[in-house]
């Protein structure tokens, strides 16, 4: 029996009989074309017999996409009622019993998965992104690669190079754990409800080496959020508070012994600038 996919009335329906509302403040809003997720889980390379993990399935759409592969999927959901409803749901359009696995959970506190899932499959809530991204590839390193739907402005920070105007902590963060691209624009017209943004998908893969170990990157996301939360000022007053001795000085003999120019400023730097950054900085204290 083939796996199927949720039509348009029928999610409206189910909305209906759980009583779900899509909210602003979760950031909800439902895929309701089969297309999309097709193409979705398409462009993630999704193939029979992998474990792929998705972020807040909401009422099935991309999971059942996801399914309709022959993968495994885990499905990680906060809202009870439907983290509840999913397993059934997924019954009901002909999955195989054991292909899907539900956990109740919020996604930004969970540290342990079952079966370790290799590649990561969402639509991911606005509010939430970038957060959740990060959480996942810190915490579970078996994640290889993956592709998110995200707020098309989410999108184009994620996979900005330095130097670009929407490049920042998120750009150089994300860049930690491998390249991301953007893998193509998704109509607003194809959720429900109608959002006001525009949506992208992004792919990313994670680099067959770790960058550094736990501590570099620590330290490297501290100088990150410090050369970003002051992006206009230079790097030796951004880091003076993080650096060396704590004085625009000390930051900048650092900064300079790391082949860095103090007079840059946060967004000229790749992450592996602030890496070398920050393994200077622990060689000198």
């Amino acid at each position: 029996m083939p796996v199927t996919l949720l039509g348009a009335a029928e999610i409206r329906a189910l909305a209906g009989e759980l009583d779900v509302t899509p909210t602003k403040k979760l950031g909800q809003n439902f895929v309701v074309d089969a297309n999309t997720v097709r193409r979705i889980v398409q462009t993630a390379g999704v193939r029979p017999g992998e474990h792929v993990v998705e972020v807040g399935p909401g009422l099935g759409s991309l999971t059942l996409a996801l399914l309709e592969t022959g993968a495994y999927v885990t499905a990680v959901e906060i809202d009870h009622r439907l983290a509840a409803r999913l397993a059934e749901t997924a019954t009901a359009h002909g999955v195989p019993h054991g292909a899907l696995t539900v956990v109740d959970a919020d996604a930004l506190r969970i540290t342990e998965l079952p079966g370790d899932p290799t590649v990561l499959v969402a639509n991911l809530p606005y509010n939430v992104s970038v957060p959740v991204l990060l959480h996942f590839l810190e915490t579970f390193p078996a994640i290889e690669r993956g592709v998110v739907m995200v707020q098309a402005e989410v999108g184009e920070r994620l996979a900005a190079p330095p130097g670009s105007k929407v490049y920042g902590a998120p750009s150089a963060k994300a860049a930690w754990y491998g390249p991301w691209r953007l893998a193509g624009h998704v109509s607003r017209h194809v959720f429900w409800p109608v959002p006001n943004v525009d949506s992208v998908l992004v792919a990313f893969e994670r680099d067959s080496l770790p960058r550094g170990d736990d501590d570099e990157r620590r330290r490297t996301f501290a100088l990150v959020d410090a050369a970003f939360q002051q992006r206009r000022k230079m790097l030796r007053q951004a880091l003076s508070g993080v650096l060396g001795g704590g004085s625009a000085a000390s930051a900048a003999e650092i900064l300079e012994r790391a082949d860095v120019a103090p007079t840059a400023r946060g967004e000229q730097l790749a992450v592996d600038d602030f890496l070398r950054v920050a393994r200077t900085d622990a060689g000198a204290t």
